[in-house]
């Protein structure tokens, strides 16, 4: 697949770059080439909880460098969407830190008496009484935003319920649904675009899931690349009716040798796969070109 028109890239973040707070092959080298190439990029995640300097020092942690201004969350594109809508607008907040420092620097008021917007992001504390007052404002008038649809979270005991698990109770009591800001709108993606000053027709949008990255990236305009190491397979994209750019097992297939690399393994020997799932794969439905994990590597 020809990949020399494209100039800037966007990315997810888990299933992607990592997994269980591990870096995945390749991401480091490939977040190295960006930087070194000076590529305008964005990692972009649907949580709302952490705030872009968060996940910086959380990525960090996993041995990924990432600056803060390179990370783009579902928070902050909500809160660049309302800013343009109503700037200086008054807003009721259920979730956290996320959410509410991009609302409060894009010059937002918080507020219980009557706020233009309730806006509702992921938490892991939510109240009973929060939810409460987010239905009867609701019913009042305001207006009913949310930060992404994810109807469940991972940890390590489970899922959880998460922001789309939440405004599905709210939309019960009120009859209102919220407009959704992030992933899969691709309002989102135009958001990131701005944000770097890239063009959908020379930007590249990495993810692992078909219902979210892929079908977003695709109504945005943007060359969609399926990585294999987050929750997608063969048997997984065959359900949709609509396919990636390209499919590949992972990052590690972007990095190209640096400079005096003189061997040839590695991102210059791999072919990329063919975005029909019908042609690739093995003849039980499992990718052929997933390298075999490291030692110790999360499952």
């Amino acid at each position: 697949m020809d990949r020399s028109h494209i100039t800037s890239w966007l990315t997810d973040m888990d299933g992607v770059l990592v997994r269980e707070n591990h870096a995945l092959p390749g991401a480091a080298e490939l977040l190295e080439q960006w930087r070194r190439e000076d590529a305008p990029y964005l990692v972009l995640t649907n949580n709302s909880i952490f705030t872009a300097r968060d996940l910086s020092a959380r990525l960090r942690a996993s041995g990924l460098v990432v600056p803060e201004e390179r990370i783009w969350t579902s928070a902050l594109a909500t809160a660049d969407f309302l800013a343009r809508q109503s700037p200086g607008a008054s807003a009721f907040v259920v979730g956290e830190a996320g959410i509410t420092t991009a609302l409060h620097e894009a010059g937002f008021i918080m507020t219980e008496s009557d706020p233009e917007y309730v806006v509702v992001g992921e938490t892991r504390n939510y109240s009973f009484e929060a939810i409460t007052k987010a239905i009867r404002l609701i019913l009042g008038g305001s207006r009913f935003i949310a930060t992404n649809p994810d109807a469940t979270g991972p940890s390590q005991d489970g899922v959880l319920p998460a922001t789309g698990a939440i405004t599905a109770l709210i939309t019960k009591a009120t009859g209102r649904h919220p407009y959704v800001v992030g992933k899969p709108n691709p309002m989102m993606f135009r958001s990131a675009l701005n944000r770097i000053g890239a063009h959908s027709e020379t930007t590249a949008m990495i993810g692992d899931r078909m219902d979210t990255d892929v079908i977003a990236g695709i109504e945005a305009g943007l060359h969609t690349i399926l990585v294999l190491t987050g929750i997608s397979d063969d048997s997984e994209i065959a359900k949709y009716p609509f396919r990636p750019s390209e499919i590949i097992s992972g990052v590690h297939e972007l990095v190209r040798p640096s400079s005096g690399d003189a061997h040839e393994s590695g991102a210059a020997g791999t072919q990329d796969r063919p975005a029909d799932p019908s042609v690739s794969g093995s003849s039980d439905g499992s990718p052929e070109d997933i390298p075999a994990e490291e030692p110790g590597a999360p499952r």
